[in-house]
């Protein structure tokens, strides 16, 4: 890696997710107020917000936060209610639009998390990992990532992560923006939400 790419990587990156994020929240602030108010609503008493553990840069453990798509409805078992019954309309339009990402921007300004990244997943999913997979806690999680514009959750779980390591070894300033732009490109087009047999995408394995 250049000498160039290697500061951006080390400094120069957290001082653009920094500035970046104190200029979006500025600018769509209402925004985020207006859709709390329209899925606390929608969710049915489940709130407008989702708070989840998940794990960051080396592995350290953080709570990220997203605007929540589900209800929290149950059947006659108590459990929950497949993911595909309990997204409701705002929160489809939510989701499809990304904007369910964008309180994550809070997450950012922490230092938990970069604008670009491999995704930050579950906690119980790092024992899972192969030696390579782990390689993506690396660098800190992100907003959106390479994996997001060539796949997201249309792509499988290896193809995931292999785009993500590519990312941990790629992590240049000219990478980041291609990824923003690509980034904005897939939300105009709502692509890649759900992936081919589910809502949301499938838990992850180990072998999937």
């Amino acid at each position: 890696m250049r000498i160039e790419d290697t500061m951006y990587k080390r400094y120069i990156k957290r001082l653009f997710d920094v500035f970046v994020a104190v200029v979006a929240l500025l600018l769509v602030g209402w925004l985020l107020v207006l859709v709390a108010v329209f899925l606390h609503f929608a969710n049915k008493g489940a709130g407008a917000f989702f708070l989840q553990e998940r794990p960051g840069k080396d592995g350290r453990i953080f709570r990220i936060v997203k605007f929540k798509t589900m209800t929290d409805e149950r059947d006659a078992e108590g459990n929950l209610l497949p993911d595909g019954q309990r997204l409701t309309k705002v929160g489809k339009f939510v989701r499809s639009t990304s904007i369910d990402e964008l309180p994550q921007l809070l997450n950012v300004l922490k230092g938990d998390m970069s604008l670009i990244g491999p995704r930050p997943l579950l906690v119980q999913y790092l024992p899972l990992y192969t030696p390579e997979q782990a390689r993506r806690h690396e660098v800190r999680p992100g907003i959106t990532g390479w994996a997001q514009v060539h796949g997201r959750n249309a792509i499988s779980w290896r193809e995931k992560f292999k785009l993500d390591v590519w990312y941990v070894d790629h992590c240049t300033l000219m990478t980041d923006l291609k990824v923003l732009w690509l980034t904005a490109v897939n939300v105009l087009k709502r692509k890649d939400i759900n992936s081919a047999t589910s809502a949301t995408m499938e838990a992850f394995d180990g072998t999937n």
